[in-house]
């Protein structure tokens, strides 16, 4: 039996031949059918999947875009709560928003304590909270998390602490 598409796009298991239509032509249709409907098939197919599930999971930041974070000062970052972030910021707390499209994510409306960071620490903080702010896209595999970040060479990377 020849696979026909009929005139409304669907497929139907018969195929008329009509006049100006060979039988010829019709297993030609079908044969390109084929590969059309597979293509079309694909795309009705969900996706690459979205970034692992966020929600509830913490994370310990390891690299900061290339350079090595301070021994014994942690920065981290979790998302206790659909669209919520939080974490320490190396010396200051910090909490704010963020939403996740697939692999998209972008962080906003920051706040953070206010005690005084001194040297390396107040800088390391300032990097860290400016790269949140720029972030552009998650993958999470396993127990790392890398945050790519709008005008850095390398992602943030991430050891996660708490499922």
């Amino acid at each position: 039996m020849a696979v026909c598409v009929d005139p409304h796009g669907g497929i139907t298991g018969h195929c008329a031949v009509t006049k100006g239509i060979s039988m010829s032509s019709t297993f030609r249709l079908a044969g390109l059918a084929a590969p059309v409907l597979m293509v079309l098939s694909a795309c009705a197919m969900p996706g690459t999947p979205a970034a692992a599930p966020l929600v509830g999971s913490e994370w310990r930041l390891e690299d900061l875009g290339g350079t090595g974070v301070l021994d014994r000062v942690e920065a981290t970052l979790a998302f206790p709560e659909a669209g919520r972030v939080a974490g320490n910021g190396s010396c200051n707390r910090f909490f704010g928003s963020y939403t996740l499209m697939s692999d998209r994510i972008a962080i906003g409306q920051m706040g953070a304590t206010r005690m005084a960071c001194a040297g390396a620490v107040g800088e390391q903080e300032a990097r860290y909270l400016g790269a949140l702010e720029k972030a552009e896209r998650v993958e999470v595999q396993g127990k790392t998390m890398r945050v790519h970040v709008k005008g850095m060479d390398k992602p943030l990377r991430f050891t996660r602490t708490k499922p």
